[in-house]
């Protein structure tokens, strides 16, 4: 059994490198600090990101700043309807060597990576879409019947706009599933745009500077999961989890009502790390069922659907985990 005293001291430890870390980020991506720690708690989970925004909004200086801080090999893909898997996967070639012989050669994808941005991910075809959905959950790819594995670690940071659908096409439920955390990215405060416009028109930008080593990050993530989580903390996500599933007994009657389908277990995977991931950053030994609520959106959001009758009304899944969410903290204090 591990000693506590040890692990008390690596969990702080560690804490004090992510802030450290945010302090880097924070020198280029100015503001939106709520962009960044789940963005962060995504990838000390070991999980990918899908990042819904407008151009503009910085999310591929986010993505590139991110690579830097966090010691990675990270590429850019810009996603097209005419990408095919070949362009993200690589293929192979028939080379002839000097004596006449022949032979194929492989030539990686920019998929062999440890931090992938796919940026407008919504525009590849569902061919492509389904190439890129094996790499997210398998960590490895398929080329010419033979499985190579990817870099280790691997995350997937995609982007999204929320308002062009033309040529687009849908994510599936079952990639979006994969997506640990859905993060909306706002349009700045007033103060936080001043702060980028004076930041950023000048001759010199900041730069962010190596924080982690990709090592280091796998040492990470291995120090979340052994974060302990206390039994009300478990019984809270379960509530929650279930709650926002139309079918089950102890569905809230507001998601009976609107919601068409609900989430499953990798949600509660997911919100399980997710929490951890807060405790974390915040410098805590451990996760609250406070962390529970606050990561219920951005884990949940993308895990359901509401009916038409809903959508129709102008009610938001982002409404609805609220009001189930505090339902379920209410009924915790009044218990």
């Amino acid at each position: 059994m591990a000693d506590p005293t040890m692990l008390i001291a690596e969990i702080e430890r560690l804490g004090e490198r992510l802030a450290e870390a945010r302090q880097s980020i924070n020198r280029r991506f100015i503001g939106q600090s709520r962009v960044v720690d789940l963005t962060l708690g995504a990838m000390l989970s070991g999980g990918h990101a899908l990042l819904i925004g407008l151009p503009g909004l910085g999310k591929t200086r986010l993505v590139d700043t991110l690579s830097t801080v966090m010691g990675l090999d990270g590429k850019r893909i810009q996603f097209t309807p005419d990408l095919m898997p070949a362009d993200i996967l690589g293929s192979e070639v028939l080379e002839t060597a000097g004596d006449g012989s022949r032979a194929f050669r492989f030539l990686p994808g920019p998929i062999f990576c440890q931090l992938l941005m796919a940026d407008e991910i919504n525009r590849a075809s569902p061919r492509t879409q389904s190439a890129l959905l094996q790499a997210m959950q398998e960590r490895e790819v398929t080329i010419a019947g033979q499985h190579r594995p990817l870099g280790a670690p691997f995350h997937v940071l995609a982007t999204q706009n929320p308002l062009e659908q033309e040529g687009t096409y849908p994510l599936p439920e079952a990639q979006l599933d994969r997506f640990l955390v859905r993060i909306d990215v706002a349009y700045p405060d007033r103060a936080t745009e001043r702060e980028i416009l004076l930041a950023t028109t000048g001759t010199e930008d900041d730069r962010a500077h190596a924080v982690f080593t990709s090592a280091e990050l796998l040492a990470a993530q291995t120090v979340l999961r052994r974060m302990p989580v206390g039994d009300g903390v478990v019984e809270r996500i379960l509530d929650l989890v279930r709650a926002c599933r139309p079918d089950e007994p102890e569905a809230h009657p507001l998601v009976t009502e609107h919601v068409s389908w609900g989430p499953g277990p990798r949600a509660a995977q997911a919100l399980m790390l997710m929490v951890r991931a807060r405790a974390l950053m915040d410098g805590r030994l451990a996760p609250s069922v406070d962390d529970v609520a606050d990561m219920a959106q951005p884990v949940l959001q993308h895990r359901m659907a509401l009916g038409f009758a809903a959508r129709a009304r102008g009610l938001s899944l982002a409404d609805v985990i609220a009001e189930v969410a505090g339902g379920l903290g209410r009924t915790g204090a009044a218990a």
